[in-house]
C-alpha cells in the first residue's frame, strides 16, 4: 500500500508541484490517493479552487502520468525523491504553512537527518567582505558539525557552499529549479561538487525552469531546514531578507554581520540588528547560541 501510495504521489506531484497543503486537499477523503484517477473534474475543481478546465487537464495529466516509469528516470539521473512520510524527511519543515510535499536530492541525503544547520545567505552582488565574514565564522560551525544550508545563487551563498566544502565541513543547498535545468549557469562547477560530494534539494519535478517566482518559495526551505541563519551582506530591500520574514514567523535565531556604514550591503544586517538579531562577527558567537542544547543532548545519550 505505501508503495503504491509513493507512486500515486509522485505521479501527482510531477503535473501538479504543489505544497503539501494544496495536495492535501485531494486527500481529505483519499488518504492514499486511491481514488484520484475516478473523481468527476468537478469535485477536483472544488477541492483546489480551480478552474474545470485546469482540472480537466490535471486528471488526464494525472492518468498519464500514473503509467510513466519515473523511479527509472530518476534513478539514470542519480535523484532520490523523498515525499513527506519518507524517514529522511526533515521533520522541521512540518512547521512551515506550507512544507514541500516532496524533495528531490541529489548526493548525501543523510545530511538531512542532521538537525544541526546553519542557513548563510546574503547578496547576489557579495563583496570580499562577505567572503572574509564568512571564512572568520563557518570553520568554527563546520568543526562543531553543523551543516551550512544556502540556496546555490550567484554571490553569498555560493562563498557560503565554498568555505563550508573548503573547511571540510558539509552543506546543502536547496535550489530553485529541477535538476535537469540547474541555475546559475555561472555556479555550474559548485553545482556538480555538491550533487557528487554533498547534497542538492528542490521541491521542483526535474523539467521544471528557474522561474522568477521559484526563488521566494526555496527561501522557506532554507528557513525550515535551518536552527539560525545568518545574514552577511544584503540591501534592505532584497530578496534575502524573504528568508528572514520566514525564519522569524518560524522562531528561529537571526545572526547578523555588522559592516561598513557606508555600503548599502551593510544596510539590511543593521536593520535586523536594530530589530533584535545577534550580531556576530566570529563561529563561536552563534554556536553559543545552541551550546546549552547540545550539552543537554549529549547528557541524554
Amino acid at each position: 500500500m505505501e508503495n503504491m501510495f509513493e507512486h500515486r504521489l509522485l505521479a501527482l506531484h510531477y503535473i501538479y508541484p504543489k505544497p503539501l497543503n494544496q495536495i492535501k486537499r485531494l486527500m481529505i477523503d483519499d488518504p492514499h490517493l486511491e481514488y484520484l484517477q475516478n473523481r468527476p473534474a468537478w469535485e477536483i475543481s472544488q477541492l483546489l479552487g480551480i478552474t474545470i478546465e485546469a482540472a480537466t487537464s490535471l486528471k488526464t495529466g494525472y492518468l498519464k502520468s500514473l503509467s510513466t516509469p519515473y523511479a527509472e528516470t530518476y534513478e539514470k539521473h542519480k535523484i532520490i525523491p523523498i515525499s513527506y512520510n519518507h524517514p529522511d524527511y526533515p521533520q522541521s519543515l512540518f512547521h512551515l504553512i506550507d512544507p514541500p510535499a516532496v524533495l528531490y536530492a541529489k548526493g548525501d541525503p543523510k545530511l538531512l537527518r542532521n538537525d544541526d544547520r546553519i542557513g548563510v545567505i546574503g547578496s547576489r552582488k557579495a563583496s570580499s567582505y562577505s567572503q572574509k565574514a564568512m571564512q572568520a565564522i563557518i570553520p568554527e560551525l563546520v568543526s562543531a558539525g553543523f551543516i551550512i544550508v544556502s540556496g546555490l545563487a550567484k554571490g553569498a551563498d555560493a562563498m557560503a557552499h565554498r568555505t563550508a566544502i573548503a573547511f571540510g565541513g558539509k552543506t546543502i543547498a536547496v535550489t530553485g529549479s529541477g535538476f535537469l535545468h540547474p541555475y546559475p549557469k555561472e555556479n555550474g562547477e559548485l553545482n556538480n561538487i555538491i550533487e557528487e560530494t554533498q547534497l542538492a534539494i528542490t521541491e521542483y519535478p526535474p523539467y521544471m525552469l528557474p522561474k522568477r517566482w521559484n526563488f521566494p518559495m526555496r527561501n522557506r526551505i532554507i528557513s525550515g531546514l535551518a536552527k539560525g541563519v545568518l545574514v552577511t551582506e544584503a540591501e534592505v530591500k532584497s530578496g534575502t531578507l524573504s528568508t528572514i520574514e520566514h525564519a522569524l514567523e518560524h522562531g528561529k535565531d537571526i545572526f547578523a554581520i555588522p559592516g561598513d556604514i557606508g555600503s548599502l550591503l551593510s544596510g539590511g544586517p543593521h536593520k535586523l540588528i536594530a530589530e533584535g538579531a545577534k550580531p556576530v562577527w566570529n563561529g563561536l558567537q552563534v554556536l553559543e547560541e545552541y551550546r546549552e542544547i547540545r550539552v543537554l543532548k549529549k547528557a541524554i545519550k
